[in-house]
């Protein structure tokens, strides 16, 4: 991978930032996970821990038909919003963190079932 290079002033620059040192740090072109909106981050992590204690930690891995049935699961919870039904009465959770959950697990189903495709 090439490094950015800088001229010298703007070296200079990125190296005092007023009368403090800074470091560098290469990082632009990653993602920026500061982005990530905290409180459904948070709900989702919610819906996971609640599902690792319910099931089984990582058993949405295991499940048969499993992009089929995340897909339904997202589409319940996306319906019950529709219906103006907040919280998800069994776990009491934000029903679009409960899709958002079976979405990502679709998503990385996807990855997981591609790289071993390719394979």
């Amino acid at each position: 991978m090439k490094e950015a290079t800088l001229d010298p002033a703007t070296f200079a620059t990125a190296l005092t930032m007023g009368d403090k040192p800074q470091g560098r740090k290469f990082d632009g072109d990653k993602p920026d996970f500061s982005l990530m909106p905290p409180h459904a981050l948070e709900d989702v992590a919610q819906v996971l821990t609640y599902g690792a204690k319910k099931y089984d930690r990582d058993n949405w891995k295991k499940v048969f038909d499993a992009k089929n049935r995340y897909f339904a699961a997202a589409q319940r919870h996306l319906w019950a919003l529709r219906r103006d039904e907040k919280h998800d009465p069994e776990t009491g959770i934000h029903h679009a963190a409960h899709a958002i959950a079976s979405l990502m697990f679709i998503i990385e189903l996807d990855y997981v079932q591609t790289a071993q495709d390719s394979v």
